[in-house]
């Protein structure tokens, strides 16, 4: 009976209540005049503007209602009350304090400037406390970004009078939460250490207090799911799979481990390879003549790419729009090949209508639009737009580059949009230096790489050493006259006190060059150099016995030398086909007589071969190395001209082979040098965020030859020949914080018996 009464009550009372606001919402106020209550910053007028009212004079409940939503979302008011009465209509608003001042505290790994930003609230504006949060919110992201993922941030106000406040960011930054550990699960064909070296993201270790990619950030993880994706498939692996990087947070929230589950699927090579077209008068086997790719090799998209684009720029040459290049490729599971057929195919008939470029307020236009192969009006070839975006962001101006195709005002034609973020391209360069011949040495550079937003570079630099002091300034036209064509100018002032020597040297010139490139993977510089070399205040280590061979070319002083040169380099190892191997081939001559004091020509050849294997943990290396120095016209060399082979034969000082006066003990260096180096690098069985790996070599070669028949301090004659020495040894590498050290420990197996040995040598050089 009780619950039958309550329900009959509640009943009625909702249903007089519902009559009554149904009654209410119906009615509509009127009124006269707006009153506006309780502000102080805010004007009235204002405050009615942002009210947005009906000037009608009448009001629905709905309409007052609307009223209050828009002065509330304005921000400015803590509260706000709508008050109908009689012919007036009252606005009562409490405002939103103005914001003193902002502190943050308990913040000591990033600074006060940094943090504040990052965040929107700023002093002498209205506080906004849902805007406080999201800075909260955002200064919590900054610290998760830097890996301390267990952060908080807090905002709180402090009243002041004056309806003013403080606004506080109470930070507890907590500890860096480092990857303790990075792993990968369903690879085979690789080691896990051998994949570690292709992410982004490190693995924490004995150096975690310098290392600055050993920390959590998901983004960081995306990007290293698809530098695993591209290393295997430019193995041959076309189905691999990166499933997943999930990264566990330790219970004490101190570490995470990030493992990547990756199927690797099956590895492919290359198999038949032909070419047809499709297109009436065009011969496919001229195409065929230019493509760079055989069989057996490991399928790689990049090779795919490089072929098919060199297919395309021949149809361009030839005059031919619209040709398009389609690979199609045909799987044999049977036996691990694809077969790749090139069809030449018509393509869209589509044009450039017009590239526009956006974000660049230093760099001028002309530096972006130059990476373009095409411009307006010219046929649209997606291909060729894509190479352009990657040449932009190779300009190392932009943090950001982005390039879309979007439709232009007809149906065949497209606008490229260029939109890029510039980032600071100067940069002030402190620079310590080691090395066993030279000491310590230190060094101050200033470097402007896009110098007047031309993409010049402009820079300046000073070194010196226990035994040298050198300054140059330089300047680099990337794009001389609108052409793939780079000029460049040198000034230059070096010295040099050796000890060793005995004697000290000295230059002083100018030099400037232009490089082309002449192929693919081939480019030629030309240079012309003039300047003055001297050789001077000779230190005989008996006074009373000098060299005569230094004598009298100390005695010659200061000499001009006006050099044309050029310098021929082929190297596959930035754009090859193969990403386990490379070959660099690299000569040059510098010819000495147009003009001046000097009349010689030196010739030096350089051929690198390197391959990695057993999983590519490996890494063998050939390295040939040899030069000659030719004088002509009744000229005789000068010891600073000559080869002396200086850390290019391990086991031995600098000067420390080649032709010598034995009983002064002076090095005189040759006319002709040749080197063979073999080595291997290999992993130490450390963990890989160490940077330490290992390595053995073995050098050998000899500097022989003189002008003349020189003879020593007695009057006998010095040996000149050839005489081969070697050496064999092992090596410590370690990429340390500081820049890359290298440790060689060697011994020499054939030598002579006035060669000066060094059977340990540390370098290192770095910049901080």
């Amino acid at each position: 009976m009780a619950r039958r009464m309550l329900a009959a009550l509640f009943l009625s009372t909702a249903t007089a209540s519902s009559g009554f606001f149904t009654q209410a919402f119906a009615q509509d106020f009127s009124f006269s005049q707006v009153t506006v209550e309780g502000n102080q910053s805010v004007d009235a007028g204002a405050i009615v503007g942002l009210a947005r009212i009906n000037r009608s004079g009448a009001l629905s409940m709905a309409e007052l209602n609307d009223v209050y939503q828009n002065l509330m979302r304005s921000g400015l008011f803590e509260s706000v009350e709508i008050i109908p009465s009689g012919n007036q209509l009252v606005i009562r608003v409490v405002e939103y304090p103005v914001i003193n001042v902002i502190n943050f505290e308990g913040n000591r790994r990033i600074n006060d400037e940094d943090l504040a930003g990052f965040i929107q609230s700023q002093a002498r504006r209205v506080y906004s406390p849902s805007m406080a949060e999201a800075d909260a919110d955002t200064l919590g992201e900054v610290y998760r970004a830097r890996g301390r993922i267990a952060a908080t941030v807090t905002p709180r106000i402090i009243r002041r009078g004056d309806n003013r406040v403080d606004l506080v960011f109470e930070i507890t930054e907590g500890r860096v939460t480092e990857i303790e550990r990075l792993s990968f699960s369903g690879n085979r064909a690789f080691s896990d250490r051998r994949l570690r070296q292709v992410l982004e993201t490190k693995q924490a270790g004995l150096l975690r207090t310098f290392i600055q990619r050993d920390t959590l950030v998901p983004e960081r993880l995306e990007v290293d799911k698809q530098l695993l994706r591209d290393f295997y498939l430019s193995r041959g692996f076309v189905d691999v799979q990166v499933n997943d990087g999930a990264a566990e947070v330790a219970r004490e929230r101190d570490a995470v481990f990030v493992t990547f589950t990756i199927q690797e699927g099956r590895q492919f090579r290359i198999g038949a390879i032909s070419t047809v077209s499709e297109i009436d008068g065009v011969d496919a086997a001229e195409f065929e003549a230019v493509q760079r790719i055989r069989s057996g090799v490991l399928y790689s998209p990049a090779t795919i790419e490089n072929n098919i684009a060199r297919m395309e720029n021949l149809a361009l040459r030839k005059g031919l729009n619209f040709v398009r290049v389609d690979p199609r490729i045909t799987r044999n599971d049977r036996d691990g090949t694809l077969d790749i057929e090139f069809a030449i195919v018509r393509g869209e008939r589509i044009f450039v209508e017009r590239i526009d470029i956006e974000g660049n307020t230093t760099t001028l236009d002309q530096v972006v639009r130059r990476q373009f192969r095409s411009a307006e009006g010219d046929p649209f070839n997606p291909r060729e737009i894509r190479q352009a975006a990657e040449r932009i962001r190779a300009l190392g101006f932009f943090s950001n580059a982005d390039v879309n195709a979007r439709p232009g005002t007809a149906s065949d034609q497209v606008v490229v949009d260029v939109n890029v973020e510039e980032q600071p391209t100067g940069s002030l360069t402190l620079g310590a230096s080691y090395g066993a011949d030279e000491g310590v040495g230190f060094n101050v550079g200033l470097s402007e790489t896009n110098f007047l937003g031309r993409g010049q570079t402009l820079s300046f630099s000073v070194s010196t050493a226990s035994e040298s002091r050198s300054a140059s300034l330089a300047f680099v036209e990337p794009a001389f006259l609108g052409r793939d064509l780079s000029f460049s100018v040198n000034v230059f002032h070096s010295e040099t006190e050796q000890e060793q020597a005995r004697y000290d040297t000295g230059s002083t010139g100018f030099r400037f060059g232009l490089g082309f490139p002449v192929g693919e993977l081939s480019r030629l510089d030309v240079r012309y150099g003039l300047s003055e070399a001297r050789l001077e205040n000779y230190r005989p280590l008996d006074p009373a016995k000098p060299n005569p061979t230094l004598l009298a070319e100390v005695a010659r002083d200061g000499e001009l030398s006006s050099i044309l040169g050029y310098t021929y380099t082929y190297d596959t190892r930035i754009g090859g086909l193969s990403p386990d191997r490379g070959f660099l081939l690299r000569f040059s001559q510098d010819i000495s007589g147009l003009g001046g004091d000097t009349k010689y020509i030196k010739t030096e050849l350089l051929a690198l071969a390197e391959r990695k294997v057993l999983n590519e943990e490996v890494t063998l290396r050939a390295i040939f190395e040899g030069g000659a120095l030719a004088t002509y016209g009744g000229y005789s060399s000068r010891v600073n001209e000559r080869f002396f082979a200086s850390g290019k034969i391990r086991g031995f000082e600098g000067n420390g082979i080649g032709p010598r006066d034995i009983p002064s003990d002076d090095a005189l260096g040759g006319n002709f040098y040749a080197v063979a180096r073999f080595e291997a690098d290999f992993p130490l069985g450390l963990p890989e965020e160490y940077g330490i790996t290992g390595g053995m070599f073995l050098d050998i070669g000899s500097v022989w030859g003189l002008d003349g028949n020189p003879l020593d301090i007695n009057g006998n004659a010095i040996d000149t020949g050839f005489n081969p020495r070697a050496s064999v040894g092992l090596s410590v590498l370690w990429d340390a914080p500081i820049g890359p050290l290298r440790f060689n420990f060697s011994r020499a197996l054939q030598k002579e018996a006035y060669d000066r040995e060094r059977n340990f040598d540390l370098t290192v050089s770095t910049q901080f």
